[in-house]
């Protein structure tokens, strides 16, 4: 029995066997609400909306013959936004392969539209991409000038995007983050170290060496993004109005 979403492509002499499977519109989340170094992620972390169908390769595909597709029309690199629903959905599987998406980051997802499109910041120095392993696919980039082996592709059948869709704010809240950051600091660094200075130093020595005591509070302080942070404020689209809101 043939399989209706086995489609051959006949490209400059080459005969591509690729299936393409259906992706209906839905709402997914990408991004991380965790900051810390060690554990964290891109963020925010935000909702795509996608009111539009489309398909999309059911397995990467190699970089020679993902060239040829994307000379027609309608075939495109896979935006990650499209990649997460469409894994969202269970239609997409991977061996081993990295594989390169359409966006290309500096370090955030800042001004972001969020229906779907691909995300490329201004003078960015990383792609998008995802690495199977096992079966599993981990996010991780690929650094400006270099390229992966395979690409996910997808057919967007005449369907445009404009500037009125849900869009991140331009950048997060820094008076709200160095407040956090100031409060991390007191709690943890300067308060015990002022403790500790009280109970074992010497006499004077708060007095004579507070600004030690400051300094090495807030290093520790600091220190601790390796390992922790509160969570960030994640971001929907909002069902009335449209526009991104805070969750």
């Amino acid at each position: 029995m043939v399989n209706p979403n086995r489609r051959i492509l006949v490209l400059g002499g080459l005969f591509l066997d690729i299936q393409w499977i259906n992706v209906n519109p839905g709402k997914v989340f990408i991004g991380s609400d965790n900051r810390s170094i060690l554990f964290g992620g891109i963020g925010p972390r935000h909702e795509i909306k996608i009111d539009y169908e489309f398909e999309i390769s059911s397995l990467p595909i190699d970089r020679s013959s993902s060239e040829e597709i994307l000379l027609s029309d309608d075939y495109y690199i896979a935006s990650e936004s499209e990649w997460s629903l469409a894994f969202e959905q269970n239609l997409i599987s991977g061996s081993d392969e990295v594989e390169e998406l359409a966006d290309r980051i500096r370090g955030s997802y800042w001004s972001k539209f969020c229906d779907g499109r691909p995300f490329i910041e201004n003078d960015w120095l990383m792609k998008v991409s995802r690495k199977w392993v096992s079966g599993s696919p981990f996010p991780t980039e690929i650094k400006r000038g270099h390229s992966s082996e395979h690409l996910r592709l997808v057919k967007r059948s005449s369907h445009s995007f404009n500037d009125k869709s849900a869009q991140l704010p331009e950048s997060s809240d820094m008076s709200k983050l160095l407040l956090e950051e100031l409060f991390i600091s007191l709690l943890i660094g300067i308060f015990p170290s002022f403790c500790w200075a009280y109970f074992n130093a010497s006499d004077g020595y708060i007095s004579s060496g507070w600004l030690n005591l400051v300094f090495g509070g807030l290093f520790i302080g600091v220190f601790t993004v390796i390992f922790w942070r509160p969570r960030t404020t994640s971001w929907r689209v909002g069902t009335n109005c449209g526009n991104m809101k805070p969750v």
